[in-house]
Formats: structure tokens, C-alpha cells, sequence
């Protein structure tokens, strides 16, 4: 791009622009060196590339440039899908994944990446389950401006959701229980999407917990609700309950039902032990000799 193609002289300190990047600059424009479709053959990803500089930046992308996206989106089937993994991360973790999403959508790229999520989400209903996407993607972003850490799992668990809870849904009519049924179709969502974009299994099992652990928050009888909340990705996947009721998809009675169970079972820190008092008290004070003048 043009803006990319700025070289700064450290004799005079001096910005040197020979493909008038400046200008593009100033008035925020997406320009490609060269003809853009030759440019979008030599490498598909530079399409993802002018897509997450346009959403961050706020940048339009100029017509020429833009033209071809549509029309060579495809391409991107051909990069490694361990590659693509890489570029969703930036796409979706740079604090403009609800802008850079719409703009993924808009220019067909989407449906190459997640051709599932994108064929669920033409089955609107009540603006579910785009709801449900926007509200996780805005979620991401507001915790990126918060300098919160972000979890490529939970990220994945929401892209792909509304596949598989399409498809656990047919085998629940098919009389498979919940958790099987969600058992079941994540694995076969996952299976078919590393295909094309690559999700390492450190972050391929934490989805599938956080997928099925959906249906036990329904089950509050006895001491399973204890049990539950002590699960290791326990708060991961209440934390998607919670965007599941903001989105309207689940009853919002159940989340503040558990919301206000962890406030009633919070663990308080024990105090300490007099013993550890003492040893924290020696330990604040100063070594002697620490305050003596040095000798010469």
C-alpha cells in the first residue's frame, strides 16, 4: 500500500514519498502500489490486509483497489490454513473486529473464512444470531481498549457458535441428548473449519468446554450448580451465557440466576495465621545494619 511505502532519511530527517502515500495519508485512503489485481494474485491475504487496515484506521479503500476483492475472494482458498489462523488473529484482535467483521462481510471474505457461520447467519431471526456475533465481536474490543486479555477461544466459540448449535439442535431431533449433541457437532464444525483456517488444539478443546458446558447452566437441582462453578473453564463459559442472554438467545433469568449464585458462593481469601503475620512482619522490616554509614 502507499501509505506502507514512506522511507525515513535520518541525515535530514526527511520523509521520502515516491508513490504519494502522503497524500493518501492525509486523506485516508487504501491505495495499492501497482495494478491491484496482479497485486491480489501474488498474494490473496493482501485483500484480509486492506479489509483490517480500513476497519482500524478508519481508511476507505480507493475504487480501483477495492474493485477486484469481491470477485477474487476465492483466492484466498489456496493459503496455508495455518496462515489464515494468523491473519484472523489480527483481523478480529486489534481492538475493530465488529467494524472489520461488517467490512469482511460486505466484500465476501467472510464466507471464505467461515463459509458455516456465514451460511447460519442467513437464517435471521428477531436480528439473531447476528446479534449474538456483534455483541461478542464489540465485547473483544472493548476489552483490547481495556487492556484485558482476550482468549483466541473465546473468540473461535463465538465465530462458530451458531453453527453448532444449529447442528446439535438436528441431532437432539434426532434423540441425542445436549452434550452429546454439542460434543458431536463442535467436533464436526472444527473438523470442517481447520480446513481453511487453522485453530491449534490448545484452543480447540477450551471452545468445545465453553459449547458444552451451555446446557449444564440449565440444570440448577442439588449440588450440581457447586460442582459446576468449579469447573477450570467454568468462567469462560459463563461469560458466553451472559453474551448468549444479552443477544436474546437464552432466557436472561438464568444468567442473573448464576450471577448471583457466585456472589452468594464466592470463596472469601482465609485470614492469615498469626505465624505468617510474624513472618510477613519480619520480612518488611529492614536487615540490620541497613541504615549504618559504609565504612571510608
Amino acid at each position: 500500500f502507499t501509505i506502507n511505502a514512506l522511507y525515513y532519511d535520518i541525515e535530514d530527517f526527511s520523509v521520502l514519498d515516491y508513490a504519494n502515500g502522503m497524500q493518501d495519508l492525509r486523506e485516508g485512503r487504501l491505495r495499492l502500489l501497482g495494478d491491484p489485481e496482479q497485486r491480489y494474485r501474488e498474494d490473496p491475504v493482501r485483500m484480509l490486509r486492506a479489509v483490517r487496515f480500513a476497519g482500524k484506521l478508519g481508511f476507505l479503500i480507493e475504487e480501483q483497489t477495492e474493485a477486484p476483492i469481491e470477485r477474487l475472494s476465492g483466492l484466498l482458498q489456496e493459503v496455508p490454513s495455518a496462515r489464515l489462523y494468523e491473519e484472523v488473529l489480527k483481523l478480529f484482535l486489534g481492538g475493530s473486529a465488529l467494524e472489520t467483521f461488517e467490512k469482511l462481510r460486505h466484500y465476501g471474505l467472510f464466507s471464505r473464512l467461515f463459509p458455516a457461520t456465514e451460511e447460519a447467519l442467513s437464517h435471521e431471526e428477531h436480528d439473531f444470531p447476528i446479534t449474538f456475533v456483534n455483541r461478542g465481536l464489540s465485547n473483544t474490543d472493548q476489552r483490547i481498549r481495556e487492556e484485558k486479555p482476550v482468549t483466541p477461544a473465546f473468540l473461535f466459540a463465538v465465530l462458530l457458535w451458531e453453527p453448532v448449535r444449529r447442528l446439535a439442535g438436528q441431532y437432539m431431533e434426532e434423540g441425542l441428548a445436549a452434550v452429546p449433541a454439542l460434543q458431536d457437532a463442535g467436533r464436526e464444525v472444527l473438523s470442517a473449519q481447520n480446513q481453511l483456517v487453522s485453530i491449534p488444539k490448545r484452543f480447540g478443546y477450551p471452545m468445545r468446554d465453553i459449547w458444552q458446558l451451555q446446557p449444564r447452566f440449565e440444570n440448577r437441582a442439588g449440588k450440581r450448580p457447586q460442582r459446576l462453578i468449579t469447573h477450570p473453564k467454568f468462567r469462560a463459559a459463563y461469560d458466553f451465557l451472559l453474551l448468549r442472554a444479552e443477544a436474546g438467545e437464552t432466557d436472561s433469568e438464568l444468567a442473573a440466576w448464576w450471577t448471583d449464585f457466585q456472589k452468594e458462593n464466592a470463596s472469601p481469601q482465609p485470614e492469615p495465621t498469626e505465624q505468617k503475620r510474624r513472618r510477613r512482619r519480619r520480612r518488611r522490616r529492614k536487615p540490620d545494619g541497613e541504615d549504618k554509614p559504609v565504612d571510608g
